[in-house]
């Protein structure tokens, strides 16, 4: 009996085979003023072809009242992370709250006290909300990884995915194990559609090796495929200073995709063709 023939992403996009395809994100539109201007810079000025938006949020509507059809996602979100600058649900969704008011600050937090119903609640709430403010939504993908650590969570994702007809982010096979379920397959085997490979940024910590570096570090070992660079553009400002203790790696993440000219070279050496994630949504939704 002859062995199944499977067919690359690549290939349903179009391209060939061994094909390099980079989808260049800015996530976190709608954190912070700063961010808002960082990232339509970077869309509309720079190499970022897709971004991703934090609905609840508080700078989430200036986001929107900024749009003018970019390749915009929902940033599935249920945590605010920072100690002092907080947001919450937009449904009511108590579970989802902390003491004091705001989403939980930590994903264990969320997974031990989050009731599935409510996370789902509040997902489809934050979609619906981007789709009635005009956004013309690319795909999913959820802050801090939160909807990928438990399976009751993860479900919620994948069947907001199929719901809506979008493509979403997931991690490579490291995190398959570290979470202990194999979610790429589960996805795959529910026909939804999600990028070959992830690349993160990093923005602090003995880990950052900067956003020229770790961009160069993953177009050198780029493989054939559909790859994400998962950036954090903003520009510098007291604001983002106060907001966010990781701020500095923002602001480098903004000067290297809107000033650089070194990243279109990048691109160009390593064969790479630069696409959205409505590249990916297109596919999705013709089935």
């Amino acid at each position: 009996m002859a062995g199944v023939t499977t067919v690359s992403l690549a290939e349903r996009l179009g391209y060939a085979p061994d094909a390099r395809l980079v989808i260049l994100n800015a996530d976190e539109l709608g954190l912070t003023r700063a961010s808002n201007v960082a990232v339509y810079d970077a869309l509309r000025h720079g190499e970022a072809t897709s971004a991703s938006l934090m609905v609840p949020a508080p700078w989430a509507r200036d986001a929107a009242a900024g749009y003018r059809g970019e390749d915009v996602g929902v940033h599935l979100t249920l945590n605010a992370e920072w100690e002092t600058y907080r947001w919450g649900p937009i449904s009511h969704s108590p579970s989802l709250r902390d003491g004091d008011g705001g989403f939980p600050r930590t994903i264990e937090d969320l997974w031990d006290h989050g009731d599935s119903e409510e996370v789902r609640k509040e997902g489809r709430a934050q979609i619906e909300r981007a789709i009635y403010w005009g956004f013309d939504v690319s795909h999913l993908d959820s802050h801090i990884g939160a909807l990928l650590g438990r399976p009751e969570f993860f479900d919620v994702y994948l069947e907001l995915a199929l719901d809506f007809g979008l493509p979403f982010r997931l991690p490579g096979e490291a995190t398959q194990r570290l979470v202990g379920f194999p979610f790429r397959k589960l996805a795959a085997e529910e026909g939804a559609i999600f990028p070959d490979h992830l690349v993160t940024v990093p923005r602090e910590g003995t880990g950052r090796v900067g956003a020229r570096r770790a961009v160069e570090r993953a177009f050198f070992d780029l493989a054939p495929g559909v790859t994400e660079i998962q950036t954090h553009p903003a520009i510098d400002t007291d604001e983002l200073r106060a907001a966010c203790p990781d701020w500095a790696g923002r602001v480098e993440d903004h000067a290297y995709l809107r000033h650089d000219p070194s990243l279109p070279d990048l691109v160009e050496r390593a064969g790479a063709v630069r696409i959205g994630y409505r590249d990916l949504r297109d596919l999705q939704r013709a089935g």
